[in-house]
């Protein structure tokens, strides 16, 4: 049993010594900036890496929104179509519900018995609506739907029907839809691209600039910023017309390239290749220094998925190394300042989409390639999940790189979108969300206060309602306090920081994102508050978790509760220069992309934290003495350590992969994933069954397996490396 959280003991201290540590620690110890300096704010939940049906999803942009926002409660959100064309007209919403007949042989809904007039229950997983492959809605083509016809788009093209290039979807139509949804529901909405990156693979970008969401009222704004910068960077735009009546040019001011802009289209036009190498990447850092130039504090770049598409390889266009994540935060710290190592498609039948031999078909069947890691681990990629790797040694150089997640919606795979079960994708909100701190004043909950949450790292993620509150702050301890009171200072005030949804504000205090400056010697006491949730996530599963199951834990699989929090550490050694070779360049395990200091420093359970009935978790820990500079940062999971085929005897996760008739048998022999059996008579007949066992895959394999990372917090020591990334 977890002990109860009672400071009955130290309550009339408490008043006191909230005076004490805002006067006394000031002298030894400096937080990011004074608690009455920051504005206050709350953390709020967004997603901003999804799709419609204007690039390759199934859906109109309106009921994507309508299911972020409204459905899942998310209280931001921005629309993200990746770049390039599409002939699909996103904007036009689906046609009128069209009711279909029960699936799995069910015949009452939650509202009595089912008919062809009924919406089916929520808790039936029966689905409705037009299907996704209907040529109706947003389905459409533009050619078909716009007055001017195929006159009327724009640019390049000799297709029928004829694509529409993504910057004239943005600037015409797309930004239209996202600020009228924004002021009609009275949340931060707009524009963004998950762009096809120039010598790598995807980044979700964002240059607001111009736009003019929800809180902003009168005069309309525009995405024309936004839908340049589609246009000069999208390694799939390759339409030449300068915008057409734009005119644009992609020319970067002070810029110290030598790759020259084509004289017709006025960008750089080629990518990485045999005879171009690297092009395409040095062409990805114009583009942040192109956003850095126009819109310096209202953009971002934060690449995605980026273990999926292997290593990179400078003859062409796929992964991501190290070396650029660092070149890439060089050009602009304060526009790529982190990375989305926790991708979508999170119940796809391999998590994440990542695998070994990715690429791979029947006609082809070593066609592919390795995904780094071969597969995410408790749906996580390998660069950040794994102690010590590309996220430590990032971290471990004291820079601005944060941790994001994204659903990645594209569709419910062999589902409809209106049904509960998934096959392939969950909803913006519905299973990930990012927790982000906005604060209050003249931007209180607007897009720019939600890029500046996400810039300064003041934030978290996680999967499957795990956990929906975090307070997490490093404090220097006060000699002038005995020890059992400021450790009961520092625990009441990230609890009470926890319920209201919102930060710790003590001067000699650091949160996510900040660094404490302490002398040294100085004790530092770490302060850990989360909320798990009572009640059910929306999971439609209510059967016990497999995964726990194995182990004799009956739990259902829409109720999780947390098992344990770890609180991961390492030293700051300072940045690495490009011009050493050994250090700043390498992939996934060799020296330049490991931080051996990196550990798992304290293990929080129901054995040493005190708990609330309402869900909060409330914990502290010592770090004596400190003497070099350093970080920590906190994961949490739902399972407890060495629970089989997820996660390890320290309680490390395991990789995810689920064998394909693609993979190698010596890889498939190694990694052994998919074995989870799920014998309980509601696991759903779309679960993977071998010789008729369902194993726990797919949308039941991800709701089994529930994670939250949280960004790090600096401890700078006086007279030892300065942590130069955080304030």
């Amino acid at each position: 049993m977890s002990k109860q959280f009672a400071l009955r003991h130290t309550t009339a201290a408490v008043a006191t010594l909230v005076g004490l540590i805002s006067v006394s620690t000031v002298q030894i110890a400096v937080a990011a900036e004074k608690a009455k300096s920051k504005p206050a704010g709350t953390y709020v939940t967004g997603d901003f890496h999804n799709h419609s049906t204007c690039s390759d999803g199934q859906i109109s942009m309106q009921k994507l929104i309508d299911k972020s926002v409204k459905t899942f409660g998310l209280d931001w959100f921005v629309q993200a179509d990746h770049g390039g064309s599409s002939a699909r007209n996103c904007t036009l919403r689906e046609d009128p519900f069209e009711p279909v007949a029960p699936a799995l042989g069910m015949t009452t809904s939650a509202t009595g018995p089912w008919t062809t007039s009924t919406y089916p229950g929520i808790s039936t997983g029966i689905s409705g609506g037009q299907p996704a492959s209907s040529l109706k809605g947003p389905n459409q083509s533009w050619e078909s739907t716009l007055p001017g016809g195929r006159a009327a788009i724009k640019g390049d093209g000799t297709a029928t029907p004829k694509a529409m290039w993504r910057w004239q979807e943005i600037q015409e139509f797309q930004y239209k839809v996202t600020e009228d949804e924004s002021r009609a529901r009275q949340k931060p909405i707009w524009i963004g691209v998950e762009q096809n990156t120039p010598g790598h693979e995807h980044a979700s970008t964002v240059v607001l600039q111009g736009q003019r969401p929800w809180p902003q009222s009168g005069v309309s704004g525009n995405a024309t910023l936004q839908a340049q910068y589609e246009y000069c960077f999208d390694r799939s735009d390759t339409d030449t017309s300068r915008g057409a009546d734009n005119q644009w040019d992609c020319s970067v001011a002070g810029t110290t390239s030598t790759d020259a802009l084509d004289a017709t289209a006025r960008k750089i036009t080629g990518t990485n290749s045999a005879t171009t190498l690297d092009l395409g990447h040095r062409k990805t850092v114009e583009g942040i220094k192109w956003m850095k130039e126009k819109a310096p504090t209202t953009s971002y770049f934060v690449p995605a998925h980026l273990e999926r598409a292997g290593v990179y390889l400078a003859n062409n266009n796929r992964g991501f190394n190290i070396e650029h994540l660092r070149n890439f935060n060089n050009a602009a710290p304060d526009i790529a300042f982190g990375f989305e190592s926790m991708p979508g498609h999170q119940a796809s039948e391999n998590r994440g989409e990542y695998a070994p031999n990715r690429g791979a078909s029947l006609a082809n069947p070593t066609g592919g390639f390795d995904s780094v890691g071969l597969g995410t681990y408790g749906g996580t990629g390998i660069y950040a999940a794994k102690i010590g790797g590309v996220w430590d040694a990032l971290l471990g150089e004291g820079r601005k790189w944060w941790f994001f997640a994204s659903s990645d919606y594209h569709n419910r795979g062999s589902f409809g979108p209106d049904q509960r079960e998934s096959d392939q994708d969950f909803y913006p909100g519905e299973y990930q969300k990012d927790y982000v701190m906005a604060r209050k004043g003249t931007n209180s909950l607007s897009a720019e206060a939600i890029i500046d949450g996400l810039r300064s790292g003041n934030s978290f993620a996680g999967s499957g309602d795990l956990i929906d509150r975090l307070a997490f702050v490093a404090c220097a301890a006060n000699p002038a306090i005995p020890r059992p009171a400021f450790k009961a200072l520092v625990e009441k005030a990230a609890a009470n920081a926890a319920l209201k949804n919102a930060e710790v504000r003590i001067d000699g205090c650091a949160t996510m994102g900040e660094k404490l400056v302490v002398a040294p010697g100085a004790d530092v006491v770490v302060a850990i508050a989360v909320r798990d949730p009572q009640g059910k996530n929306f999971s439609p599963y209510s059967f016990p978790n497999p995964s726990l199951k194995q182990i004799n834990i009956t739990q259902p699989l829409d109720m999780p509760v947390l098992d344990h929090i770890d609180v991961i550490g390492g030293n700051v050694t300072g940045f690495v220069s490009p011009t050493d070779t050994a250090k700043y360049a390498g992939i996934e395990g060799t020296a330049a992309a490991s931080n051996p200091s990196a550990a798992i420093k304290k293990v929080f359970n129901s054995t040493n934290w005190t708990a609330t009935a309402d869900g909060l978790r409330v914990m502290s820990y010592r770090i004596p003495a400190v003497k070099v500079s350093q970080y920590v940062r906190l994961r949490g999971t739902n399972l407890p350590a060495a629970t089989p085929f997820e996660t390890d005897a320290s309680g490390n996760p395991l990789n995810d992969y689920d064998l394909s008739p693609f993979v190698d048998a010596a890889k498939a022999e190694a990694q052994k994933p998919g074995k989870v059996v799920c014998a309980d008579a509601a696991c759903p007949a779309h679960m993977r069954t071998v010789n008729g066992v369902k194993y726990s895959s797919l949308d039941v394999a991800a709701w089994s397996d529930l994670w939250f990372y949280s960004n790090p917090v600096y401890i700078e020591v006086t007279g030892s490396v300065k942590v130069a990334g955080a304030k």
